[in-house]
This record gives structure tokens, C-alpha cells and sequence, in this order.
């Protein structure tokens, strides 16, 4: 399962470089299937993105198929600088609080690592659905901690990805 979803993964980012609307159902799969994979791996916070992650696959696709509210296709486009600061203000904060409560009342592996896993990629996705530059730099961030955290736990294909 976990090479299918990994293939689905790297099908995904490929189109989404492409600015090719499939990578939304390409990446559908790849989040349905992750889903009982990280929970296996006691990354619940990981579980808990990609149950969210189905959901906003659906507002990408759409999104990115009908625009905004004039209907207009999406150009890519990037944060001013303040919006930026904002955004990774939450990330830091969301991974804190995240992260203690998955500590404190959970068996979690990892639990400061998953909570910024799940914390940067929802804000990674939703600037990636909007097509702003800067969800790349965010998602760069999220792949160095879990390539750290799926090594650790034997997910080495998913490490790769």
C-alpha cells in the first residue's frame, strides 16, 4: 500500500509543477491511502491531516477548475510579506499547542514532529490551492522534518516521496 502511494504522490506533485488540474484526484488517492498507513505508524496527527486532506483535494480541484468568484482560471501568485510572517506565526503556534496535547493524551510517536507535519502542510495546501508561490517553501519545510520522522518509523519509500 505504501508504494501505491507513494507512486500517486510523485504523480501528483509532477502535475501540480505542471499546473495540471489532475493533481487533485491523483492526490486523492494518495491521501486515502496514507491514511491507514500513518495510523499504523501512530503518526495520528498525521492520520487526522489526511482525513482533511480529502476534503481539500475536492476545494483544490474545484478551485483550481472554476477560480475565484469571477470565475476566472487562477494565476500563481505571491503573499506579501506581512500575510508570510502571519502564516508561519501560526504554523509555530499550531505545532506548540498541537504537538503538547498529542504529548499529553496520546501514545503518538513523534509528537512535536507530526504536529508541524499536519499544521504546515494545511496551511502548505491551502496556499497551494490558491496558487501562491509560497506554499512550495512551506511544503520544503514540511518534507525536511518528515523525511526525519517516516525514516524513523520505517516508512523509508514514504521518506523518499
Amino acid at each position: 500500500m505504501e508504494l501505491i502511494a507513494v507512486v500517486f504522490g510523485i504523480a501528483s506533485v509532477v502535475l501540480t509543477i505542471r499546473q495540471s488540474v489532475w493533481c487533485w484526484p491523483t492526490g486523492l488517492v494518495q491521501v486515502v491511502l496514507f491514511i491507514g498507513i500513518f495510523y499504523e505508524a501512530k503518526l495520528y496527527s498525521d492520520v487526522i491531516l489526511h482525513i482533511i486532506y480529502i476534503g481539500l483535494q475536492f476545494y483544490g480541484w474545484y478551485y483550481w477548475l472554476y477560480g475565484d468568484k469571477t470565475q476566472t482560471l487562477l494565476p500563481v501568485k505571491s503573499l506579501p510579506g506581512i500575510d508570510m510572517l502571519s502564516w508561519v506565526a501560526l504554523v509555530a503556534c499550531g505545532t506548540a499547542s498541537w504537538g503538547y496535547g498529542m504529548a499529553k493524551y496520546t501514545d503518538a510517536s513523534f509528537p512535536y514532529g507530526d504536529a508541524f507535519i499536519m499544521v504546515a502542510s494545511l496551511v502548505a495546501q491551502w496556499l497551494m490551492a490558491r496558487k501562491l508561490l509560497e506554499s512550495w517553501g512551506f511544503w520544503i519545510a514540511v518534507d525536511i522534518v518528515a523525511i526525519y520522522v517516516y525514516w524513523q518509523k520505517e516508512l523509508h519509500m514514504t521518506s523518499g516521496l
